[in-house]
């Protein structure tokens, strides 16, 4: 078994358990190291065990599929050709002359450290919400639509009664439909996007009638549960004192700023906001990884250009769960092929590079639909938060770029602190950037997560797991 090539998988959501029961499958050793106490990411997120929740089911579609992951998965780890290892925070891959070693901090709190020594790794490590601040948003109450999805998925909770959902972006659609489910009253779903953007892009999404009839799904859930719908609208303003009471939602015009005399004021104690996701390209940057934009660069294989380094799923670039197995799928054969010296065949990952083809397309078609508005800026006041860790308002950044000449988020950091705390400007630097006038960079960093000096210090001294 020790003699047998070793593949490191980072991240055990759909990209992640695709590739590592493909690669145990071509004949390699995996290691899959996951920081969730159990497999599945947040699209497959569980409840706790100990909620017995007697329809885990109810929360999820493409259920079926779940089970067959999991099903393969446990069956490789059975015989010994899969190690999993939870509550693995993965906080630097270093490059080796004899391969790679992935270092790890352990539990939940991220105190003792770990090492694992591999001829290779495949990184699978999602994507995060992007949120653009508007007045109010850090009154509690306030959730991002993902984070609500997990309260909801992983511990059966909600964060109110009332709520709305907004922002941008398909995530929104399950989320407002599963709160209404769980019986929040859900006022409205305000959604930035016009419909006409759907009627210029119809030949596009049409290609996937059954994404289509997907989002048909929703639709009719939200219509039986009198879930009022606002397109080409945004919310301006959370209104509270101790916490969230109220929101104002207002139109949009065809320029994408709010339409004076649109507002309307919606009661809730709570809302689930969130504009989209971004690719996790922190480890992919440590190796040398290169970029699109801001998804790392990989060739028909899910290879990137770091020899012996795979990536799939979000980090390549937003699109869903089923892109996300089918590049796995294919990330997981190649690696075994090339780790076990053999040439890939015509047709070997056939059917999986199909669904790969055809679903990039849709979601590029998506992502024009889903645009934040043109002039979101024009809403963050200047008392407004942007970086709440270090408490920076808009305010200062927007003193930092026309009095002090800042003209990019590294030179507004400098002068402001935004983006100097805990969170590394992974919530504010999309704020930072539209602000300063720039587009959005990856912000390169040494490690992807805090890490104690102690462990530093002990670096490569660990004996591998």
């Amino acid at each position: 078994m020790t003699e047998r090539a070793h593949l490191a998988v980072i991240g055990a959501g759909p990209a992640g358990l695709a590739a590592s029961v493909a690669a145990a499958a071509g004949g390699v050793r995996v290691t899959l190291l996951d920081a969730a106490p159990e497999a599945g990411g947040q699209f497959y997120r569980q409840p706790a065990a100990e909620l017995r929740a007697r329809r885990p089911q109810a929360l999820h579609h493409q259920w079926r599929t779940w089970e067959r992951l999991r099903e393969g998965l446990r069956t490789h780890v059975q015989s010994g050709s899969v190690r999993h290892l939870t509550e693995h925070h993965v906080w630097c891959v270093e490059r080796n002359d004899d391969g790679f070693t992935v270092h790890a901090l352990l539990g939940p709190e991220q105190e003792e450290p770990a090492e694992v020594r591999a001829d290779a790794v495949l990184l699978a490590t999602g994507g995060y919400e992007k949120v653009l601040p508007f007045p109010g948003w850090t009154l509690p109450g306030v959730v991002t639509a993902g984070g609500a999805q997990a309260m909801l998925k992983g511990a059966l909770a909600v964060s109110g009664r009332t709520a709305v959902v907004a922002g941008t972006g398909p995530l929104l659609l399950p989320v407002a439909t599963g709160l209404a489910a769980a019986g929040v009253d859900v006022s409205a779903l305000v959604e930035s996007a016009s419909p006409k953007s759907f009627v210029r892009r119809s030949r596009a999404l049409a290609a996937q009638p059954g994404k289509v009839a997907e989002g048909a799904g929703y639709a009719a859930r939200l219509l039986r549960h009198r879930v009022r719908l606002l397109a080409g609208h945004t919310i301006v303003e959370a209104h509270g004192t101790e916490r969230l009471e109220a929101v104002t939602a207002a139109a949009l015009d065809g320029a994408g700023r709010v339409r004076p005399g649109s507002e309307r004021r919606i009661p809730c104690d709570t809302l689930a906001v969130g504009h989209g996701m971004l690719p996790h390209t922190d480890l992919a940057e440590t190796l040398g990884c290169g970029l699109d934009g801001l998804a790392v660069h990989v060739d028909d294989e899910q290879r990137t250009d770091v020899p012996g380094v795979w990536a799939a799923g979000e980090t390549t670039g937003i699109g869903g769960a089923a892109l996300s197995l089918a590049e796995g799928h294919i990330a997981g054969r190649s690696a075994a092929a090339r780790l076990t010296g053999t040439e890939p065949g015509p047709g070997t990952w056939a059917a999986a590079d199909r669904v790969r083809t055809r679903l990039r397309t849709f979601f590029a078609a998506l992502d024009s639909v889903y645009a934040p508005p043109a002039h979101w800026t024009e809403q963050i006041t200047d008392d407004t938060v942007v970086c709440r860790c270090e408490e920076v308002t808009g305010g200062a950044v927007r003193e930092a770029v026309a009095e002090l000449g800042a003209g990019d988020p590294r030179t507004v950091k400098l002068l402001t602190r935004a983006g100097m705390g805990w969170c590394q400007g992974r919530m504010c630097g999309p704020a930072v950037a539209g602000l300063a006038g720039c587009g959005l960079t990856p912000s390169r960093r040494p490690f992807a997560r805090p890490v104690p000096l102690g462990v530093l210090a002990r670096a490569g001294e660990l004996d591998h797991q």
